[in-house]
């Protein structure tokens, strides 16, 4: 039985959660603080941390970062509203295997919990990500799309190292594994590391390995990624969080196609192609605090720029109708169809957290979804407004959309809390007077 670790403030909506979370077969712990969950967290008791975002004593980025330091491994999922999608967003970019948005929809709830253990449970069966088991990858149709897959043809039956710029949420890691999957070592292992999430103290250790007693915690000799990746890809994502101690390392390695073990005197050889990303310009360079130039110049043999989803609006649809078919595998629904006011919504909006977030906003949709099409109701209010902002929606059909999904949302959560108002104004961001307001305009007793 996988044991979640759910932090909420909220007593009763902490309840609610946990409640449900032990229905589908879960081990569930609760705190109410931020210190609370941290000590839970730091006994190693945790398969899965799901935190709000706003804590009493901290917030739900100081967990993961907690998380993230004490157990590299650690799966955490952000609880969060959808204005602070930025944070959501900087939350993935810091390790957050996946955020959702309240209200909580208890089914996303528990599709993001089932998708958080399937991961960790797929990385214990084998190191690294198999290859053959992801999903698809979505080509897009325009012109700079296109590039970008004339340069992956191009560079993967190459043995050269391959450097990946784009966003968060843009989908390095699927870049990564189609180079791979077209190479001539697509029978080796594929091995991810998220340089980002390892303590700098543990770095050298993860990549290279160690022998046992070489440094206080060394309980076992351990074998590292480069050696793992023998035969096949080491992908480095976030490769410039790495420190200059490390990057002097990695260079070596490269060079000399050898590594040494902490704590070892021998070399052992190594053959892995080295694909590293970073969704932030590297800056080469010998002065501290930047990166090395030699180690750049070793990694960017070739670079690949993947654009923004706000760059490329002619591939929206494509990605659309691609994450509804994935949703309605995984969901067991039929949603066929997306509404022209719906789809208009989708491409006026800015789309900060890329493909990653538009996964998430399809998904959700599908999963609310009654009827085989996806409509404009479905989609985030968030969303809605900045797309209205962006774009001038303002027909009667919208406006009368955005009311109906309004009214809904009041009162679904009015029906999740028991008609308690307060709380019901506290998820949903207002205050009781605004509350009773709305429910007096919709009709709702």
């Amino acid at each position: 039985m996988a044991k979640i670790l759910l932090i909420e403030d909220d007593l009763s909506y902490s309840r609610i959660i946990k409640n449900f979370i032990e229905k589908n077969g879960f081990e569930v712990r609760s705190a109410q603080k931020t210190s609370d969950g941290i000590s839970i967290i730091r006994s190693g008791w945790p398969d899965l941390v799901i935190t709000d975002y706003r804590l009493p004593d901290g917030n739900g980025m100081d967990v993961l970062d907690f998380a993230l330091k004490v157990h590299t491994s650690s799966k955490v999922i952000l609880i969060t509203s959808y204005s602070d999608i930025r944070i959501a967003v900087k939350a993935i970019k810091m390790g957050a295997i996946d955020y959702i948005t309240k209200p909580i929809n208890p089914e996303e709830l528990l599709d993001a919990v089932n998708e958080a253990l399937a991961i960790e449970e797929e990385h214990e069966l084998k190191p690294g990500l198999n290859p053959d088991r992801i999903q698809d990858y979505i080509k897009g149709s325009s012109e700079l799309s296109k590039k970008m897959e004339e340069h992956i043809e191009l560079i993967a039956p190459t043995d050269l190292n391959v450097l990946i710029l784009g966003e968060t949420g843009t989908g390095k890691e699927f870049v990564a594994k189609k180079i791979h999957k077209l190479s001539t070592r697509k029978e080796g292992p594929f091995i991810a590391v998220d340089c980002g999430a390892i303590p700098s103290e543990l770095a050298s250790s993860e990549l290279f390995g160690h022998v046992k007693g070489s440094f206080t915690g060394a309980i076992d000799n351990k074998t590292g990624h480069f050696e793992m990746a023998n035969g096949g890809t080491l992908f480095l994502d976030e490769v410039g969080n790495l420190g200059s101690e490390t990057q002097m390392m990695l260079l070596r390695a490269i060079q000399e196609k050898t590594i040494r073990k902490i704590g070892s005197n021998s070399e052992i050889q190594i053959n892995a192609r080295i694909i590293a990303a970073t969704n932030e310009p590297l800056k080469p360079g010998g002065t501290e605090g930047k990166f090395r130039e030699d180690l750049f110049h070793r990694l960017n043999e070739f670079s690949i720029n993947i654009p923004s989803l706000k760059e490329r609006p002619e591939d929206l649809k494509i990605f659309i109708q691609s994450f509804i078919q994935q949703s309605n595998a995984r969901l067991k629904k039929s949603v066929n169809n997306i509404t022209e006011e719906a789809s208009k919504i989708l491409q006026h909006y800015s789309w900060p957290g890329n493909l990653r977030e538009l996964k998430n906003v399809i998904r959700r949709a599908v999963l609310l979804a009654t009827t085989n099409s996806l409509t404009a109701d479905l989609l985030p209010i968030e969303i809605i407004e900045s797309s209205s902002q962006t774009e001038s929606i303002t027909n009667d059909v919208t406006a009368k959309s955005l009311e109906q999904q309004e009214k809904e949302l009041i009162e679904k959560t009015l029906k999740e809390t028991k008609y308690n108002k307060s709380q019901t104004a506290k998820l949903l961001g207002i205050d009781r007077k605004t509350l009773y307001n709305k429910m007096q305009k919709f009709g709702l007793s």
